[in-house]
């Protein structure tokens, strides 16, 4: 083997290196001035106050590198970071540090997406235009493909919010005409379906935390429909606050706006069901009927050949 096919090993182990390296740098250890730091801003953090452990292994070493990393595509305005907190809150992601943890990934995953690239080009093209481009493919890859993960567990978390919603609804019915408060009827909630609607019941349960903390409940319910980013959600926040402010019945408002959400359901169940008719000619096309065409013309076409063979 000569040197220059040897040279695109190299190239290709030096630029690894290097991305090691500012890693490496990146995500050192902290000095004791910002942990202390660290410590004033969150008292738990101190040593010998009970609080949780500071995380260790790569996990702590991503969070405590996160904002380093992801303030090359730090959102510049207010807006935009409001838009991205939103969109990882619709995910289930609602703790502070999220944003910076995102954006970290998407810069790792973009280094790793061009090494990758950068690798197979110059394994295979060398350096040329090709080369070149397998590095661009490779980290464009890289960074948008956390957008799509992003973008997947958004829709899921939604569909279960969506339909996790009315059964939800119709036990807090029950609790709230029981004699429970909406509060307590929430809380009720979160522990029987913990299992069975985890997404609808882990909204619940941090609503039920900010309204310990003294946030009015207004504010709760309207970021609860925030946050799930679910229509029927905005449309039961603003429902009970309306009945929250009018001194409604909540039971009733409750009631109506179960019974709608069921009926909706069972109207996009009936629109999927009829769907399948249309759905389902791609796959009769495709594999279904080359089998029945074997079958039924197959023994006529061999007939066919025989005789006219014979003849």
């Amino acid at each position: 083997m000569s040197l220059t096919d040897l040279l695109p090993y190299a190239i290709f182990g030096l630029i690894t290196f290097l991305v090691w390296s500012i890693a490496a740098v990146l995500m050192k250890d902290r000095t004791r001035a910002d942990e202390r730091l660290d410590e004033l801003r969150d008292p738990s953090r101190r040593r010998g106050t009970g609080g949780a452990p500071e995380e260790g292994g790569m996990k702590g070493m991503l969070n405590r590198a996160a904002p380093t990393i992801s303030k090359a595509i730090q959102p510049k305005t207010d807006l935009e970071q409001d838009k991205l907190k939103v969109r990882l809150a619709n995910a289930g992601f609602n703790s502070p540090g999220a944003p910076q943890l995102y954006l970290a990934i998407k810069v790792m995953m973009l280094v790793a997406g061009g090494v990758i690239g950068t690798g197979y080009g110059l394994a295979n093209f060398g350096l040329t235009y090709n080369g070149l481009v397998s590095f661009v493919i490779g980290g464009g890859a890289g960074f948008y493909l956390p957008e799509l993960a992003l973008m997947l567990m958004v829709k899921k978390r939604q569909e279960e919010v969506f339909l996790g919603l009315p059964d939800v609804l119709d036990l807090l019915v029950v609790c709230v005409e029981a004699g429970l408060g909406l509060d307590a009827g929430m809380r009720r909630v979160a522990e029987e379906l913990e299992d069975s609607h985890k997404a609808v019941t882990e909204e619940m349960n941090l609503c039920n935390m900010q309204l310990q903390m003294g946030r009015p409940r207004r504010e709760v319910l309207h970021d609860i429909g925030i946050r799930t980013g679910v229509d029927d959600m905005k449309a039961l926040a603003a429902i009970l606050i309306q009945a929250d402010k009018f001194g409604s019945s909540i039971a009733q408002a409750l009631r109506v706006q179960s019974d709608s959400m069921r009926v909706k359901r069972r109207q996009l169940a009936e629109e999927r069901a009829q769907q399948t008719a249309v759905k389902m000619i791609f796959p009769l096309v495709l594999f279904i009927f080359p089998g029945i065409f074997v079958v039924l013309v197959g023994p006529a076409a061999i007939m066919m050949i025989d005789g006219l063979l014979t003849t």
